[in-house]
């Protein structure tokens, strides 16, 4: 799959990898760093950087905190994730809370939808 790859958002990209949100420093090291299907934090994809990245499942996990749910930021989101779904990418968009209060049913979530995307023919 080919991105456009904008190197004007890389140094910012890289600035986010050393200043995750504990949330995604959790996801991070207690689960995705270490998943069989190879993830990356922090992906330039378009005009976009998003949090978590999976070529090989065709996946890209969002973390949400708390500015995600007002209106105008809603409509931000659901602009990005129909840009990254036109790549043919499913994005899981997870509130931050469920990271700190569910991990271990976000863990499965992520899990089986590695599971879907794997399991479709064309991926």
């Amino acid at each position: 799959m080919r991105h456009k790859h904008n190197n004007q958002l890389v140094p910012f990209a890289r600035q986010l990898r050393k200043d995750m949100t504990k949330e995604e420093r959790h996801l991070w090291y207690d689960f995705l760093r270490s998943y069989p299907v190879r993830f990356s934090r922090q992906k330039v994809l378009g005009k976009y950087i998003v949090d978590f990245y999976s070529a090989e499942a065709k996946l890209v996990i969002e973390l949400d905190g708390s500015q995600h749910f007002e209106k105008e930021n809603m409509a931000r989101d659901a602009e990005r994730t129909a840009f990254l779904e036109g790549y043919g990418l499913r994005v899981l968009r997870i509130p931050n809370i469920e990271v700190i209060k569910n991990f271990s049913g976000v863990c499965e979530y992520i899990d089986a939808a590695c599971e879907q995307s794997l399991s479709q023919p064309d991926g």
